[in-house]
Formats: C-alpha cells, sequence, structure tokens
C-alpha cells in the first residue's frame, strides 16, 4: 500500500476518528490508489490458480483467500456450518471445492451463490444429516457431487432442483432408507443423471417398476443394503446381469439373491422352460392384437408370477393390470398388446425371475414388428444391420489387399540375366527384361513346363548420333518365348519375329 494510504489508516486510527475501513478504502480509490491484488495466506499452500488449505485446524475460512483460484481445498479442517457469508468474496472462476473431511452439519440457503460456475463439489465425510430444499441454489454447472460418508438420513423435495447438469451423485455410506426418485421424475432436476452410488446405506425395498424405466439404469450402484429378496428384486438383479451393467457384474457377491446367499425366494419355479434363450420376432398389422410369450416361461397358466414387461413406451407388470389399457400382462406371463400401433414396434424385455445364469450365446429380447417388416426392420434394426455392413466390408478390403498382396508376388520374381548378344555383349540394353522363378534355369537352358515368364518392353534410347538412322524397337529374334503370361502348355521355338507377336 503506498505510504500516503499508511499514513491516512494511522491518522485515523490515532485521532479516533469514526470513519470506517469501508470510507478509507472509498478514499483511496478516489485519490487513485486501488487496493492490492490478494496473495496466499501464510497458512495455506498456492499454486498458480490451486489453493490449498488442508489440515490447518480452520474453523472459519480465511477471509483473504485469492478470488482467481480455479480449485480450493478446505478439507480436513474443523468447519462446522456454511452461512451465506462463509466466503467474503465472488470466487467466479472456481471449478472444483473440496470440503471433505470437516463437521458441517448445516448448510444455509444460497450457500453457494458465491461459487456459481462449479463443476465438482466434495462434502463427503462431514456431519450432514438432512438434505434441505434450496441449499444447492446457484450450481446449475454442478456435475459431480460427493455427499458420501455422513448421515443423511433425509432427502427433502426440491434439493437438486437447480442441478440441471450433474451426472453423477455419491450417496454412499449414509442412512437413507428410500429410494430418491425424486432425482429422476421432479421438474428441474437433473437431466442427465448417468451415476448415482446408493450402497451401504439402510435401503431393504426398491422401486422396482420405476427403476425398470429409468434411462440410465445401469449407473445405480445398490450393493451392501439390506434388500429384501423377494421375485421382484430377483427379477430386476437377473435383468441387470443379463444387460451387463457394471453395478452387477463389478460386485455381484454384494447383492443379495445371490448364488451364495442361500436358496432364495421361491418365483416361477414351475413354468420355467429348460431350453435355450433365442430372440424371437412377431409381426402383427396396427389395429389387431398381438400376444407376445415371455421367453424361457411356459405358456401355461400359472398363479402368482412376476413379470415386468420393458416396452419401448413403458413398463407393466403382471400385479397392475386394466383390462382397457393398452398393454395387458396375463396370468402366465405373455403381453397383449390391443390395438396395436405403429410406434408398439421395437425391442421388448420380459423381465422375471427364472434363475438361469447370463449366457453371452442366448437373448431375451422380443422383437415386436407392427406393419410392413422390411421397413420395421430397418428403422428398428438399425444398429445390428449396420453391424453386419461393417462385417463384410471388412471382410472385402481384407480379401482385396490379399489379393494385391499375391499379384505382386506373381509379378515381382527373380529377374533373369539376359543372354549374351549376337556381338559379343552381355545386356538387355535397356529394352526387355524377361522374369523367371530361377536365373539358373536360363542359364541351364532348362525349361519346365509350368514356368511363368513375364517380359516389360521398353521404348529404346536415342543413339548418340542424332542424325543416323533409328535401330528398330526391339530385337528379340533369338529369345523365344514359353507361355508369356499363361499357365498353359508351353509353346517351343517360337520367336517374337513377327510383328502381331511384338504388338
Amino acid at each position: 500500500m503506498p505510504p500516503i494510504a499508511l499514513q491516512l489508516l494511522g491518522k485515523t486510527s490515532v485521532g479516533g476518528s469514526h470513519c470506517s475501513a469501508a470510507a478509507v478504502l472509498l478514499l483511496l480509490l478516489c485519490l487513485g490508489f486501488p487496493p492490492s491484488v490478494a496473495t496466499c495466506p501464510p497458512y495455506c499452500l498456492c499454486a498458480s490458480d490451486i489453493i490449498s488449505c488442508s489440515g490447518r485446524n480452520l474453523s472459519v475460512v480465511p477471509f483473504d483467500l485469492p478470488s482467481y483460484a480455479t480449485r480450493l481445498d478446505l478439507s480436513h479442517n474443523a468447519l462446522s456450518a456454511l452461512p451465506m457469508d462463509w466466503i467474503p468474496q465472488l470466487f467466479d472462476r472456481l471449478a472444483t471445492l473440496v470440503l471433505s473431511r470437516n463437521s458441517i452439519s448445516r448448510i444455509e440457503v444460497n450457500a453457494f451463490a458465491v461459487t456459481p460456475h462449479l463443476f465438482h463439489l466434495d462434502l463427503s465425510s462431514n456431519e450432514l444429516t438432512v438434505l434441505n430444499l434450496s441449499i444447492f441454489t446457484g450450481l446449475a454447472e454442478l456435475k459431480e457431487l460427493l455427499l458420501f460418508d455422513n448421515q443423511i438420513v433425509q432427502i427433502n423435495p426440491g434439493v437438486f432442483r437447480d442441478l440441471h447438469n450433474l451426472q453423477r451423485l455419491y450417496l454412499s455410506r449414509n442412512r437413507l432408507t428410500d429410494f430418491p426418485l425424486g432425482l429422476y421424475w421432479e421438474a428441474g432436476g437433473p437431466r442427465n443423471l448417468t451415476f448415482l452410488d446408493l450402497s451401504y446405506n439402510r435401503l431393504s425395498k426398491v422401486p422396482v417398476q420405476s427403476l425398470l424405466s429409468l434411462p440410465h439404469q445401469g449407473g445405480i450402484y445398490l450393493q451392501e443394503n439390506p434388500l429384501v429378496c423377494d421375485c421382484a428384486l430377483l427379477a430386476l438383479l437377473e435383468y441387470w446381469m443379463w444387460k451387463q451393467y457394471r453395478p452387477l457384474v463389478d460386485f455381484r457377491g454384494e447383492y443379495p439373491c445371490g448364488d451364495d446367499s442361500g436358496p432364495g425366494p421361491i418365483c416361477n419355479q414351475q413354468g420355467v422352460l429348460d431350453m435355450p434363450l433365442e430372440a424371437q420376432t412377431y409381426q402383427e398389422e396396427p389395429g389387431k392384437w398381438l400376444r407376445v410369450p415371455c421367453p424361457g416361461l411356459a405358456s401355461s397358466t400359472q398363479e402368482g408370477l412376476v413379470v415386468f414387461w420393458v416396452t419401448p413406451r413403458t413398463v407393466v407388470n403382471s400385479s397392475t393390470n386394466d383390462p382397457s389399457a393398452h398393454f395387458i400382462v396375463l396370468p402366465n406371463g405373455t403381453l397383449e398388446i390391443q390395438g396395436a400401433l405403429m410406434e408398439d414396434s421395437g425391442t421388448y424385455w420380459c423381465v422375471a425371475a427364472r434363475r438361469r445364469h447370463y449366457n453371452p450365446y442366448e437373448s431375451m429380447e422380443v422383437n415386436v414388428v407392427v406393419g410392413n417388416l422390411s421397413a420395421a426392420t430397418t428403422s428398428g434394426l438399425a444398429h445390428r444391420s449396420g453391424t453386419e455392413h461393417f462385417n463384410t466390408a471388412f471382410t472385402t478390403l481384407a480379401s482385396c489387399v490379399v489379393s494385391i498382396i499375391l499379384v505382386l508376388l506373381y509379378l515381382y520374381l527373380t529377374p533373369c540375366r539376359c543372354r549374351e548378344s549376337r556381338g559379343g555383349s552381355r545386356g538387355c540394353g535397356g529394352r526387355a527384361i524377361i522374369l523367371c522363378s530361377d536365373p539358373r534355369e536360363v542359364e541351364s537352358g532348362q525349361r519346365r513346363s509350368n514356368g511363368k515368364r513375364v517380359a516389360f518392353l521398353e521404348p529404346q534410347a536415342e543413339d548418340s548420333d542424332i542424325g543416323g538412322p533409328k535401330t528398330p524397337v526391339m530385337n528379340l529374334g533369338h529369345v523365344t518365348t514359353e507361355g508369356i503370361l499363361k499357365n498353359g502348355s508351353r509353346t517351343v521355338g517360337q520367336t517374337l519375329t513377327d510383328p502381331a507377336h511384338i504388338a
């Protein structure tokens, strides 16, 4: 700070003036002395735009933090609350905020309004118990939120209302007893949530039908919860395994209803067929009724079947049937489509507890075609045809490459040494090159009946005497040919003296 400013501050303090610090700063600005840029606090570490104040036992956030930071680490401290003014200034460049390993139990509304451009927020390993409304207001750009290892027992509606771009949410190791479906259905919530970790909570039941209708159910982790292993849950877990979702593939032993978790519930035992499963296609004209059997289940009537059908438009089950509905699940698990529409064409899945292990060579899919089979196949099954076209193109390309290599090997064989000319000089004079499979065949005069000869003719170079007469283009009267560019029988004694042969 300039000396004049220091003198002004000294006078206000000694003379007992009632001028506040704000008035002094305003006076400095009017005199042309802008305040100095904030430097790194002595108890923090700063590296360019990264500030780390971790492990300093701080109970409040330092007021002199530089606002140009893009990453701020306040973990492993003693922060207990986040009021509205917990940061004294706007951090409009901050993208990552780490508040883990504190004692935060309360977050006030609009507490993160000073960090509007956050992408990553870490509140893990704190003491949060309830997530109240609007505590994350202003974080419209947030993509990853870490709340694991807290004591959360309740998530109030509207908590994630402004988190439009949230993609990954970690809620593991809390005390949740209800699945937070509001994440997916509430207006203004996350539109592209692809990862939800609810492991190590206290969930005993999950809404199976609602989970089957989610667009990104392959990223929901439910391992190490006290889930009741009933027929609906068993059907869901088998469906996820057949879809090869990572939560089941990576943590199969940490889910109930596993192979080593006991016999499990008795579901659909009499109706399960022990036969290979293949993808089936059913076609019907628009407006007519269509019945689609459930793969792997017998068509005989069963009581108490738990069957879900995942259709391109909705999810229906066997327990809640409306006789006037468009989709009805019959008692034996068969799906009945009343008044089929063109929009009903697509891939269907029958989700049921079959106790079948995953087999990559089997398929639980059912293809439904309403209307023209070729048109529906072109539009609804384009991904399969695209794969087949790729395989055909790759095979054709490989065949072409192999053919070119074989042609080159056929043509470029070992060159034969030219015979001595009648004048006693050796060499072909750049007029012809005769190729053969073995140079020693020409020297010995022996020729095999199946040998191949290739002649490459070149124009004769001009004589040194420009005015002299030009020599003939070729003079191969003494050279006999044997099956030139042919695999047939040889012709012995035939010379290249005829102009027709030369041409």
